[in-house]
């Protein structure tokens, strides 16, 4: 078995490989034109995969995403990747050192499962960050935490595009008829799904949750609202009565009452006063304040 590990689409090295494998050149176009679906196709003599690595950068939102092309054949494996998924390739360094006296087959499986096994450190970290929105959105509903729920539910659903096409690959991969893929391999693949199924029910249920986070938000930002639109309210209704009675004893007529007394002035401050105390007992009473 020959592992051609090519780390560059535009390399030669591809081109060689493509003339000495009778590889497809539309599958060799697929490699170079980056932002594939995941995907299987069968060649003629091989199986050409593309799957969809995603590592996690220093927040939860902000994922690189990368893509993985594989070339399966009877007696050879080759990997096409890209310069930015340095974990990738630490993986595949680990795997070079162990895959003495394994077929190509095998050696495919090792790379699906620790490809899969990947998305669900990125899972956890968003289980992590929406437990803080959670708590975030009732204490301080603030437009940055808005702004956090959105790109977290962005991320959730370039994250579910990813494991629904890996999903249907490691379908069909179960269900193809090939020589190129061991029966013995058959319970492993079958793993390799029921992982991409586990992943894809936890992040449904991230993408609830996340969408509860957001009309929490809604909510207390109404609340809040609300509670303004009250206190502006309550204050204007007190000062109602001040501002009637300052009105009429503020026109410009004569012989108003209690004016023309030594002590007029006071007549009308105690009106306010006697007005606003009755006024707040009412709405004390009543459960309005």
């Amino acid at each position: 078995m020959i592992w051609h590990d090519i780390r560059d689409a535009d390399d030669s090295e591809l081109d060689r490989l493509a003339e000495r494998y009778q590889l497809h050149p539309l599958h060799i176009e697929d490699c170079r034109h980056r932002r594939q679906r995941a995907k299987v196709e069968d060649g003629a003599t091989y199986l050409f995969v593309v799957l969809k690595p995603v590592e996690l950068q220093t927040e939860v939102t902000d994922l690189l995403i990368s893509e993985l092309d594989i070339f399966l054949g009877p007696d050879f494996l080759i990997t096409v990747t890209e310069e930015v998924c340095p974990r990738l390739f630490e993986r595949f360094d680990v795997l070079k050192q162990r895959s003495a006296g394994e077929r190509p087959d095998q050696l495919f499986y090792r790379i699906v499962d620790g490809l899969v096994d990947s998305y669900l450190p990125i899972l956890d970290n968003y289980d992590d960050q929406i437990d803080e929105i959670e708590d975030g959105v009732l204490q301080n509903p603030s437009p940055e935490m808005l702004q956090r729920i959105l790109a977290g539910k962005r991320g959730l659903i370039e994250l579910r595009r990813i494991l629904s096409n890996t999903r249907d690959v490691a379908g069909h991969i179960q269900r193809i008829e090939s020589n190129l893929i061991g029966r013995d391999l058959a319970p492993f693949l079958r793993d390799v799904y029921d992982h991409l199924a586990r992943n894809m029910d936890l992040l449904e249920m991230q993408r609830d949750l996340l969408t509860g986070s957001l009309d929490i938000y809604l909510s207390s930002i109404a609340n809040r609202t609300n509670q303004v639109m009250k206190v502006l309210t309550v204050l204007g209704t007190i000062a109602l009565p001040s501002i009637v009675i300052s009105g009429f004893f503020g026109m410009n007529t004569k012989d108003l009452p209690f004016l023309q007394t030594p002590n007029g002035t006071w007549y009308p401050l105690g009106f306010m006063v006697v007005s606003t105390a009755l006024l707040l007992f009412v709405l004390k009473k009543t459960g309005s304040s």
